[in-house]
């Protein structure tokens, strides 16, 4: 076994120890826990959707307002992605240890919704979700599977049934607070927990990016299992930089000998 190896069996080893000792766990996850499923980030080099586009111009409320059609073309090919992808063995590793019992609540800067799909129960949805829509002139909210689907398929904008006014998907756009309500749940979980698990976030985007500082002040101990680092890196008890897709099994096979 090489050095590189056993580092990273230690490092199992360790996280699995945390994860049975600890009696709050809370995770926090960002794109990189869904790109094995298929859904780009934003942020990697070359392939980041941040790369191609300038984001106030495509994806914030100004914009959106301005030119929504323009908005809805750049997210339909993202839209189409999330809807085809299916949880990875990562959100199936979360969701089961949360089952087990070992995590309590999980805080997600995904859209897409595969941790729920995974089986997962109390989520935070720090950005919003693809769940539902909300039109921007009589503010009437309804699901989104119908609207969904039929932009996905025609390339329709979605218009509410009850004005015609246009339908602005329930996620969170640059210009945007984040929902008060599960902002607070997330702030207060992570100022309870003794252990946070970062998965598949840099933790380059405020005010999520001080959550971990929360937990830290509470004396947690900090998991991350990230390809780049972040800027806790220092402060972390364990620190993975491979796929989660297969380290979180591993972890949970430690954990629960599944």
């Amino acid at each position: 076994m090489s050095s590189t190896t056993q580092d990273i069996a230690e490092n199992i080893l360790r996280s699995a120890d945390l994860i049975k000792n600890s009696h709050h766990v809370v995770v926090l996850t960002g794109a990189g826990i869904s790109t094995p499923s298929g859904i780009p980030d934003f942020r990697s080099p070359g392939i980041g959707l941040w790369t191609r586009y300038l984001p106030m111009e495509v994806a914030s409320l100004t914009a959106f307002r301005h030119d929504p059609e323009k908005f809805y073309t750049w997210l339909h090919p993202l839209t189409s992605n999330m809807l085809s992808a299916k949880p990875n063995p990562a959100h199936y590793a979360l969701a089961e240890l949360q089952a087990s019992g070992y995590i309590s609540t999980i805080i997600t800067k995904n859209i897409d919704g595969l941790h729920t799909r995974a089986g997962a129960i109390n989520v935070l949805e720090l950005h919003g979700s693809m769940n539902s829509l909300t039109c921007i002139n009589c503010f009437q909210q309804v699901p989104s599977e119908g609207l969904i689907h039929e932009f996905v398929e025609h390339c329709t904008v979605p218009r509410c049934k009850y004005c015609g006014g246009i339908m602005k998907p329930d996620v969170i756009l640059y210009e945007e607070q984040l929902p008060v309500k599960i902002w607070n749940k997330a702030e207060e979980a992570s100022q309870r927990c003794d252990l946070m698990l970062i998965a598949g976030t840099s933790l380059e985007v405020m005010p999520s990016a001080k959550l971990p500082i929360l937990a830290l002040d509470n004396g947690a101990e900090l998991i991350i299992i990230n390809n780049m680092p972040t800027y806790v890196d220092v402060r972390a008890g364990v620190i993975i930089r491979e796929d989660v897709a297969q380290v979180l099994p591993m972890i949970l096979q430690e954990v629960c000998g599944a």
